[in-house]
């Protein structure tokens, strides 16, 4: 597979994650901003285009981790990556954050088979379920938002990934998990480096094409659930 310039970006956690490489090789700002995503994106992806030498219009794509996570952080991906593209021209890969999530686990662990379990809030959990294929993943289970307490038993040979495993530590031996990594997010690398096969194979969507994937349909809070300190 040939070279291919891509700037990624994730929102989805209360860290900003914000690549650019050529599907191999990124260059990579993480940093922990909480709610400040909007304020502190650009001028990251104006720093790593600089460091990189290129111009956004230079670019083959945009990438974005089109959620599941934060409702506020998944829509600031897509609106950032959205007005990016099409002030360059360029179109966009949106990646699964769960997806993603297993990519680093399979970075960090070498793990073929993958759990990803996410924070939902609301007292809810976001998984799917990965084996890895070729330089990808195959989805065994489609992502899904679901109580702790409802989450399927897994393959022994997965490894969970994700916060929700901290925050539920109960949930990997009552799934049947032997090992597993809490401290695993999604990030703009990992978005990037499965955005760069969709790339080669023209596989894009236009800028006004590109959405969110929220897999809770809900999308706000009550006056009393946003009084009594609830998130979405």
């Amino acid at each position: 597979m040939s070279a291919v310039r891509i700037l990624s970006i994730d929102c989805s956690t209360d860290v900003l994650s914000v690549a650019c490489g050529d599907g191999n090789d990124f260059a990579v700002r993480d940093e922990h901003v909480g709610p400040a995503h909007a304020e502190r994106a650009l001028p990251r992806i104006r720093e790593l285009l600089a460091l990189r030498g290129w111009a956004l219009g230079s670019l083959d794509a945009i990438a974005f981790g089109a959620g599941p996570g934060s409702f506020t952080g998944v829509r600031i991906a897509c609106g950032i990556a959205q007005g990016l593209a099409l002030g360059a021209g360029l179109g966009l890969v949106p990646v699964g954050t769960l997806e993603a999530l297993a990519q680093e686990a399979w970075r960090a662990h070498g793990a073929a088979e993958v759990f990803a379990c996410l924070d939902a809030r609301m007292r809810e959990v976001y998984v799917a379920s990965y084996a890895r294929e070729g330089s990808g993943w195959r989805t065994l289970r489609e992502p899904d938002v679901l109580k702790p307490d409802a989450v399927p038993t897994q393959p022994a040979s997965s490894l969970g990934a994700g916060d929700g495993l901290a925050l539920y530590p109960a949930l990997a031996a009552q799934i049947g998990l032997a090992r597993h990594d809490a401290s695993l997010r999604p990030t703009a690398r990992a978005v990037g480096e499965l955005a760069a096969g969709r790339i080669a194979r023209g596989d894009l969507v236009a800028a006004r094409d590109a959405h969110p994937m929220y897999v809770r349909h809900r999308v706000a809070l009550t006056a009393a659930e946003r009084a009594a300190g609830a998130r979405l």
